[in-house]
């Protein structure tokens, strides 16, 4: 048992939820740390997110004092040991120590125990290993302190092995190097990566648009894309070919444009020119419906500019709603031979905040009062008045809505005549 820092007076680990776990594992024989990523971002002094814990106790009895405390115990991974335990609507992962006794791919035979070198030593990376009891210990048994001083990603033990055990590790390794790592990555890590590639097709997709999503929003997404893909690695996991340079000016377009990181954006700078390939990736990465509307938005990109007027871009940010704008807008600007401090593009990417479409001021009784009989006659006239209204820039004068729906109702009267 290795002790290596200690994390002080960290507020998340001495008061609130996390002590009240801590305390009720951490006794009667038993012990109980948190383990992985709270205790890297507390040293790396990033922000703490998810918190997970790591116990002796096997889930039975942690089920069993959980109930007693009066919290919350779901058997979410029980025949892996794991436990979550829900307090004052907080959940926390609690899991028992283990070792592989046979893995095969994801699915892994594992026997509980209570060695914490040995539970250390079959997980992904050094970094992700720290543990750390509820006086701010911070144990190490596989020297993740000197990975995270030297912005690190590493395997634990030989690469190629964890690799095999999950061939998500293949992101995942990517994925924390984006995130923490600095230079390129490990070597030893990335030929394992690179030899094992074949291995991303038997995951499902759900999984690998997990890892991805995260990924193209980490602080250095840029550098490490195109290793992925000077690789093979990034390619095969997309489907198609990435567009790296798009990538990086939609990185800098977010920034000029003050807007955050977006994930969907992002993916559709990297992998999207044509309608085409908004379809692939919506069936090769199982994207949820609103994430492939958003990319079939990003049709037509190459027609956009500032050039074309206030009215066109209200016109457009009308149909395509706020979100799709700023998505399209960005893409286009991404793509486009001006620079990130080009003011006319800024101007466009900002309408959605200066400017909010307004309803449309007529309905199906305002053309029933003027003659036109239900049916499709009255559809047409509605249609013909919107299309109106929106060429004319949105006017809300009385007289001027009521011109565009007389109009209307004339062409709605011809076409039916």
């Amino acid at each position: 048992m290795t002790v290596v820092a200690h994390l002080g007076d960290a507020a998340w680990l001495k008061d609130g939820e996390v002590a009240r776990l801590l305390a009720l594992l951490d006794r009667d024989g038993e012990e109980a740390r948190v383990i992985g990523g709270a205790v890297r971002n507390a040293l790396l002094q990033l922000p703490v997110g998810e918190i997970d814990v790591a116990t002796t106790a096997l889930p039975e009895e942690v089920m069993r004092r959980v109930a007693a405390a009066g919290f919350k115990a779901v058997p979410t991974g029980i025949e892996h040991g794991t436990v979550t335990v829900v307090i004052d609507s907080h959940p926390f992962e609690v899991t028992t120590l283990r070792e592989d006794v046979e893995t095969f791919g994801r699915k892994a035979r594992v026997a509980f125990g209570r060695d914490w070198k040995t539970d250390a030593q079959r997980r992904d990376f050094t970094i992700n290993a720290l543990s750390a009891s509820a006086d701010g210990r911070v144990y190490d048994y596989v020297g993740g302190p000197a990975d995270i001083a030297a912005r690190r990603v590493r395997f634990i033990g030989d690469a190629e092995k964890r690799i095999a055990e999950d061939y998500l590790r293949i992101l995942r390794f990517f994925r924390f190097h984006a995130y923490f790592g600095d230079g390129v990555p490990d070597a030893a890590g990335l030929l394992a990566c690179v030899r094992a590639r074949h291995g991303l097709d038997a995951l499902s997709r759900e999984r690998v648009r997990m890892e991805l999503l995260k990924l193209l929003v980490a602080p250095r997404a840029t550098p490490t894309l195109a290793v992925m893909s000077e690789c093979g690695i990034l390619g095969a996991a997309l489907g198609g070919v990435p567009y790296i340079a798009s990538f990086e000016n939609m990185v800098k377009v977010e920034s000029a444009a003050g807007v955050g990181p977006d994930a969907v954006r992002r993916l559709g700078a990297l992998n999207v020119r044509v309608t085409e390939d908004a379809q692939r990736l919506t069936q090769r990465l199982r994207l949820a419906n609103a994430e492939s509307e958003r990319l079939l938005a990003l049709e037509c990109w190459w027609r956009l500019s500032p050039m074309a007027g206030e009215p066109a871009a209200h016109a457009l940010l009308y149909r395509l709603g706020p979100q799709s704008f700023t998505d399209r807008v960005l893409v286009a600007w991404a793509r486009s031979s001006a620079g990130v401090a080009d003011g006319a593009w800024r101007d466009l990417a900002s309408l959605p905040g200066r400017w909010t479409a307004p309803v449309f001021p007529l309905k199906s009784a305002d053309f029933s009062r003027l003659g036109v009989p239900a049916g499709p006659a009255l559809g047409a006239a509605l249609r013909a008045a919107k299309e109106a209204w929106i060429a004319a820039d949105f006017p809300a004068d009385r007289d001027a809505i009521k011109a565009i729906a007389q109009r209307a109702v004339q062409e709605a009267t011809k076409a039916s005549g």
